[in-house]
C-alpha cells in the first residue's frame, strides 16, 4: 500500500511542478521561437534573408530568389532546482503544502528560461532615445519608427518587455492609458501582467538587466529571439533513508539565441 501511495505521489507531483512552469513561470518563452525535443548539446535556427522579385521574359524562366541562410547555433545548458522533503506522509496528504514546494521549483526554472532570454537580447546594439531619461512617449516612438524602417512584421507578433518602473512610466502617456487611444477592452488598470498597445503585446518583468540606474527594455520580433529545449522541466524524486526525507530534483536543459539584431530594438531607461 506504501508503495502505491508513493508512487501516485510521485506522478501528482510531476504534474504541478510541469503545470506550475507553464502557468507562471516564464513570462517570455511563448514570445519567441521555440524548438522543443532538441537531440545533442546544440541546435541551429536559419536565419533567412530578403527575397526580391522579378519579371521574366515570356516562357523563360522564374528567376530564383537565391535566398541568404544564415546558421546561428544555440548551445543548450542544464538546470536544476533541488530541495529536500522531510515527512513525506504528512506532505502525502496535504495538498497545499505539495504545490508550494511543486511550484517553487517550477518558478526557479521559470525565471532561469527568461534570464536565458534576457541575456540574449542584452547584446543588441540596437538603441532607440538615450539612456539620460526614463521611458517616454518620444522615446516609444522612436523605436517604433526604427522597427518600421527595418521592415519587421507588424503582424501581432511584436512584443516589448519594461520594467515595473517603465510601466509605471508607461500608465503616465494618455496614449498608452486611456480608453480613448485603446478602447474598453485594452486598459492597463484592468492587469498588470500585458496589454497590448501599438500592435505590440507589453509585458512588465522584474527580470531585467540594470546597469547603475539604466534599466534595459527591449521591444522585438517573435522570430528574432529563440528558445531551445533539449529536455522540458523534469522532476526526480528519490528517498534518502539517513535523511529520513525524499530529494526533489527539478531539472531541465535549455538555451536561447538571438537571431535577428535587426528584429529588436533597445530602450535604455534611466531610473533615479
Amino acid at each position: 500500500m506504501s508503495t502505491t501511495i508513493a508512487e501516485a505521489f510521485v506522478k501528482q507531483f510531476e504534474r504541478e511542478v510541469h503545470e506550475a512552469y507553464q502557468r507562471m513561470g516564464s513570462k517570455l518563452r511563448n514570445t519567441v521561437r521555440t524548438k522543443n525535443n532538441v537531440q545533442g548539446a546544440s541546435t541551429v535556427f536559419q536565419k533567412v534573408g530578403k527575397g526580391v522579385a522579378s519579371t521574366k521574359s515570356r516562357h523563360g524562366a522564374v528567376p530564383v530568389m537565391n535566398l541568404d541562410h544564415t546558421p546561428v547555433e544555440c548551445p543548450l545548458y542544464d538546470f536544476y532546482a533541488g530541495d529536500w522533503v522531510d515527512r513525506l506522509d504528512e506532505l502525502k496528504t496535504n495538498i497545499d503544502e505539495r504545490q508550494i514546494i511543486a511550484g517553487a521549483g517550477a518558478y526557479a526554472l521559470g525565471r532561469k528560461t527568461d534570464e536565458l532570454l534576457l541575456a540574449e537580447l542584452n547584446t543588441s546594439t540596437r538603441f532607440a532615445g538615450g539612456d539620460t531619461d526614463g521611458l517616454t512617449r518620444s522615446k516609444v516612438l522612436e523605436a517604433f519608427e526604427i522597427l518600421g524602417e527595418s521592415d519587421v512584421p507588424d503582424d501581432g507578433q511584436r512584443f516589448a518587455v519594461v520594467g515595473w518602473k517603465q510601466w509605471s512610466q508607461l500608465l503616465g502617456i494618455e496614449e498608452f492609458a486611456s480608453s480613448d487611444y485603446v478602447g474598453p477592452d485594452e486598459l492597463p488598470w484592468r492587469g498588470t501582467q500585458a496589454k497590448r498597445w501599438l500592435g505590440t503585446l507589453w509585458i512588465p518583468h522584474s527580470g531585467l538587466k540594470a546597469t547603475g540606474n539604466v534599466r534595459l527594455c527591449h521591444w522585438y520580433h517573435k522570430t528574432a529571439v529563440a528558445h531551445a529545449a533539449g529536455a522540458d522541466v523534469k522532476t526526480d524524486i528519490s528517498w534518502h533513508g539517513d535523511r529520513a526525507a525524499h530529494f526533489v530534483n527539478n531539472m531541465m536543459s535549455q538555451g536561447a539565441a538571438l537571431i535577428d539584431t535587426a528584429g529588436v530594438v533597445t530602450l535604455r531607461c534611466l531610473e533615479s
